[in-house]
């Protein structure tokens, strides 16, 4: 913690550990003063990216550990991510577009939905990989309350 607006985890690229630290930052974001009509959106858009990383960075690579920084604002808050997994396709985010439906219920995609989330949720995304390291910078603007 940093002034009682900055967060820093770190846990291993595990689903578990994933999940764990999610909460916990979570509930941190809660307590510091995230506005409530952006805690689920950042809830959403943590997992998703934090989840990506767990689900693809480290695959087929050994999984090391994530490192989460949260810094909340008055009227914004940007978390950033990082780990040393495999950079995202292209060294760029996705574009976020989901992925198409199927004309059936088997036909129904098992994933795809993510970026689309992650765009969706947040008023900013920044990505970069140097030094064997990825950053994903998610940042949430949210106006001052009256």
């Amino acid at each position: 913690m940093c002034d009682g607006k900055c967060l820093d985890l770190i846990f291993a690229a595990t689903e578990s550990e994933a999940s764990a630290g999610i909460a916990q930052l979570s509930k941190c974001l809660e307590t510091q003063g995230l506005p409530p009509h952006k805690a689920s959106d950042v809830k959403i858009a943590l997992a998703e990216a934090i989840n990506n990383v767990v689900e693809h960075a480290y695959a087929d690579v050994t999984p090391a550990k994530v490192q989460v920084r949260c810094r909340l604002h008055k009227n914004w808050l940007e978390i950033l991510i990082a780990d040393t997994g495999n950079p995202l396709p292209g060294f760029r985010v996705p574009d976020g577009v989901p992925a198409p439906l199927g004309s059936t219920i088997q036909g129904l995609p098992e994933g795809g939905f993510g970026w689309f989330l992650i765009h969706e949720l947040t008023s900013d995304i920044r990505y970069e990989h140097s030094e064997g390291c990825n950053r994903l910078s998610l940042r949430f603007d949210f106006p001052e309350s009256p």
